[in-house]
């Protein structure tokens, strides 16, 4: 076990939930810290429930472009939790890509938090956020993408006061037994990272999120940029077609799979141009172009998973997880057997805080059927008999199997098969761990 990995365990060991969402542990670290956020390179705050993370990924790749050095925090993991922080600078070296926290780096920087915290109860993700924005004060950069990990209002990285701009990707159903159930006032949970007289692009949103943003931004007297209002992003003739105040830029479709990801571009480039940052509309075209982000309709073309699977299949993995993102899937997949006919099969497997047939039923008619498996070393999720009566209760057939490669080998189409391993960021780990895939 690496180092960081034995850190980590001792680390969550100090409170008894992993999830307690609070501000109050988290400045007393940052103080023990010397206050880190206030040393912090300029930043941009990202909330949202789908496409934080592909949004996040959009704008990194085109200020790398445009020859910044790019700091960028996310969660969860797929692999390996040096994922999670990546450094714009690891040596202090030139602008351009960056890399992910080294082993002795984030090893470091944990155990500095752990010895300063001396045992007070604080969450998993709080001590770890704290040690990271450490770690981004103590290397340069020209920026932080700072992603929020659940809500927003009491997020752990909801500490900085004046960032460049912030950004709200679509809001939805996720999270129940934290946020609530009323998209309300999970829109006013997200809506807390909004700053007074910071710009706030704020992506397509159902009606009743969306008036709770405008009445959180009109308070705090931020202005909103928001979609199909004050900009448009949207696919024509194969491109992309990204409109605001400043004019109309015809792009490159995205790198990334779906039409939601039009969606999602449209918020990064939204954002870089309100935060004033030196980006062109060719940075622009090279980062939709270049852009990487595991695991969002992420084909896989070798290795264990795929021999698993019967010859000739096609192989994609997503972990989306809520309603909303299994409704992209199904548009996505939907235009996909358009162009080529392929019979769809679901491996599945998902966390019990999810809503699982709300997740299935934008396939009902679409996929054949969905093999359900339980994810390995995930005390909450769903047995595989469990998620298929979830799965039955969406209207889809469901197979439970015990692991994945026992439901890849069960695959039985009469022509190679269309598959979708799907349902958890966790599962898509697990797969991305058996790939041996460095998330570099």
């Amino acid at each position: 076990m690496a180092k960081s990995d034995q850190i980590l365990d001792r680390l969550s060991r100090l409170h008894p939930k992993i999830i307690d969402l609070s501000l109050d542990r988290m400045w007393g670290i940052l103080e023990k810290l010397g206050n880190p956020h206030l040393r912090l390179p300029p930043v941009i705050h990202v909330a949202g429930t789908n496409g934080k993370g592909s949004t996040v990924a959009f704008m990194r790749a085109m200020l790398e472009a445009a020859g910044l050095r790019v700091h960028v925090y996310t969660s969860p993991h797929l692999v390996r939790f040096h994922e999670r922080v990546r450094l714009g600078s690891p040596q202090g070296g030139a602008p351009g890509g960056g890399a992910l926290v080294g082993e002795d780096a984030l090893s470091a920087a944990l155990e500095h938090a752990e010895t300063l915290n001396a045992g007070e109860p604080i969450t998993i993700f709080e001590i770890t956020t704290a040690a990271a924005l450490h770690l981004f004060a103590t290397h340069p950069a020209d920026v932080l993408l700072l992603e929020v990990g659940l809500g927003g209002r009491l997020d752990a990285t909801n500490v900085v006061d004046a960032p460049l701009a912030t950004t709200i990707t679509p809001v939805s159903h996720d999270h129940a037994g934290y946020l609530g159930t009323e998209l309300s006032g999970i829109a006013r949970e997200k809506a807390g990272i909004i700053k007074p007289g910071v710009p706030c692009v704020v992506a397509a949103q159902p009606d009743e999120a969306l008036d709770v943003i405008m009445e959180v931004g009109v308070a705090r007297g931020a202005p909103l940029l928001v979609s199909g209002r004050d900009w448009r992003a949207r696919r024509e003739n194969g491109r992309l077609v990204f409109e605001d105040a400043d004019g109309l830029l015809d792009l490159p479709p995205p790198r990334l799979a779906g039409r939601h990801q039009f969606e999602n571009a449209g918020a990064a480039i939204a954002t870089l141009r309100a935060s004033g940052l030196p980006v062109t509309q060719a940075d622009i075209e090279v980062g939709l172009l270049s852009v990487s982000w595991p695991a969002r309709m992420q084909a896989l073309v070798d290795g264990p998973v795929v021999d698993a699977a019967p010859f000739g299949a096609e192989i994609w993995l997503d972990g989306g997880h809520n309603p909303s993102a299994g409704t992209a899937l199904a548009e996505r997949l939907a235009e996909m057997e358009e162009r080529a006919s392929r019979p769809l099969v679901l491996v599945a497997g998902m966390l019990t805080t999810k809503a699982a047939s709300g997740f299935f039923a934008p396939f009902a008619g679409l996929a054949r059927e969905v093999l359900t498996i339980p994810i390995p070393g995930e005390p909450a999720s769903f047995s595989a008999a469990e998620l298929a009566r979830e799965v039955e209760a969406a209207g889809l057939p469901a197979r439970p199997m015990p692991d994945l490669s026992t439901a890849l080998r069960a695959v039985d189409t009469e022509e190679p098969p269309r598959i979708l391993i799907c349902g958890s960021l966790y599962l898509a780990g697990h797969v991305l761990g058996l790939q041996e895939v460095a998330l570099a």
